[in-house]
């Protein structure tokens, strides 16, 4: 007998019985359906049962939350006592991604190239985190730093650097790894075609300006065409486009190209067109466009800065639950390759610890075991940067602690704002932010999360002790 035969009966019924899946796959805490319609799920039936802890839709996929290593079991029993059959988390993707409109699918690709780069570009942020304690003046000794104070640190400190920041010196060829791999063409050739776009002979982006300014910038003639011959460091949209160029143009080669000699063809005519579009056309296009969308929120949170934090600490949190988030991902890197940090991730890190706090108010003040468990084990998650089970499991769950989170987080976001806190890289989005913010600006930052961490949570417990009180156990 399977040990969650009840269980997953039980689940499938409150989702509209086994014929309403699709596909079915999981994750590391969570069932994932495609569903074909998700209007005949019965939620309150569904969380009801004893392994679920929250359930929530996004993206065209239905998930239900069960837990880290129970979800496992579930999922095989599920396969075992059904006949829905073992799906791949690609399979389910497609099948939810045919229920998607324009908006959805254009935030779900941008998801889809720039999570798996997060690990090097959070990394690299921590590490960095670690130099600028080692080098800057006044966190451990009066005046002065670690490495002025003891020299002999200086090499380890220089040498940490250089591990930190190749993710940022050479970005483009991660995203062009992953685009290309998520548009269908060769990963191999999105590495090469980001090196490219960094390539040391041209002017880097970071000198464009003053080149510009003096008259400077060198150029190509190609055939009386005038052709900047500039790279791309810290770019995100010329990449994008390019490898999308890249990845259609191997695409429509590789059934016209006899395969005795596709690999003497089609790599370099694919690497040709699309390089030569990219400095003619691509680059300097959605360079301009990309310096313009970095300029509106700069300007934004430079004339009103109090306006630009309430709202994204406001809106944050939200933008999660429908996957909007993902987008403002592409925003944080093209700031960051500015040189001037990112003002956007500071926010997003206080919203997580907010939504922790108000979780972790729900463990003191509901009497439902289950829901304490639940509030337990996912504010520590929020903490540290991950707060689907927060947010999906117990926030959401009881409304009103979702609504003193995001009130505490725009709060706290309007507080950094007016100080302009800025992070030199995406670190991990929780307490250990810290690590990933400029020097001069840990302390209001360490403010700002002290509201984040208090505020929501006094607010959830007042709330929840002397208004909702029984509503919700």
């Amino acid at each position: 007998m399977a040990k969650y035969e009840q269980q997953v009966h039980e689940i499938l019924e409150a989702i509209g019985g086994e014929e309403n899946v699709d596909k079915a796959t999981h994750c590391v805490t969570r069932l994932r359906f495609a569903l074909k319609d998700e209007d005949l799920v019965d939620t309150d039936k569904l969380e009801a049962i004893d392994i679920v802890k929250g359930s929530f839709s996004t993206n065209g996929q239905f998930q239900v939350i069960i837990g880290q290593g129970t979800v496992d079991q579930v999922y095989r029993d599920m396969v075992e006592l059904t006949s829905i059959g073992e799906s791949s988390k690609s399979d389910v993707k497609d099948a939810s991604a045919q229920k998607m409109n324009p908006l959805q699918k254009g935030v779900k690709t941008l998801a889809d190239i720039f999570i798996p780069i997060l690990p090097a570009i959070v990394t690299a942020g921590l590490l960095l985190g670690l130099n600028n304690i080692l080098t800057g003046e006044g966190i451990f000794i009066a005046d002065t730093s670690i490495v002025e104070a003891y020299p002999q640190w200086a090499g380890l400190a220089e040498m940490i650097n250089i591990i930190a920041s190749a993710a940022f010196a050479f970005l483009p060829a991660l995203i062009g790894w992953s685009a290309v791999k998520r548009f269908g063409g060769s990963d191999l050739l999105g590495i090469v075609l980001g090196l490219i776009m960094v390539h040391p002979d041209l002017l880097s982006a970071y000198a464009y300006p003053d080149a510009q300014e003096a008259g400077e910038v060198p150029t190509w003639n190609l055939f009386g065409l005038q052709v900047e011959a500039i790279g791309y460091q810290g770019q995100v949209l010329p990449v994008l486009f390019a490898s999308y160029l890249l990845a259609k143009t191997e695409l429509w080669l590789r059934p016209r190209i006899p395969d005795a000699i596709q690999m003497l063809v089609i790599a370099p005519v694919a690497l040709l067109v699309s390089g030569l579009l990219t400095f003619i056309i691509i680059g300097p296009i959605t360079f301009a466009l990309g310096n313009g969308i970095t300029g509106v929120f700069t300007w934004m949170f430079d004339v009103m800065p109090a306006v630009g934090g309430f709202l994204y600490g406001l809106l944050y949190a939200p933008m999660v639950i429908t996957g909007m988030h993902h987008a403002f991902l592409a925003v944080d890197f093209q700031l960051i390759g500015t040189g001037d940090g990112t003002f956007l991730w500071p926010i997003l890190a206080l919203s997580n610890i907010a939504q922790g706090s108000a979780a972790l108010a729900m463990l003191f003040i509901s009497r439902n075991e289950n829901v304490k468990g639940i509030a337990g084990t996912s504010s520590v998650s929020a903490y540290l940067g991950v707060t689907e089970p927060a947010m999906f499991g117990v926030n959401i769950r009881f409304k009103f602690p979702f609504v003193c989170a995001i009130i505490g987080s725009s709060i706290a976001a309007t507080f950094i704002s007016l100080y302009s806190v800025r992070a030199f890289s995406i670190g991990i989005g929780g307490l250990p932010g810290f690590l990933s913010i400029m020097d001069g600006y840990r302390l209001i930052f360490l403010i700002g999360m002290v509201i984040a961490f208090v505020l929501p949570f006094i607010l959830t417990f007042l709330y929840g002790k002397f208004v909702a009180k029984n509503q919700f156990n």
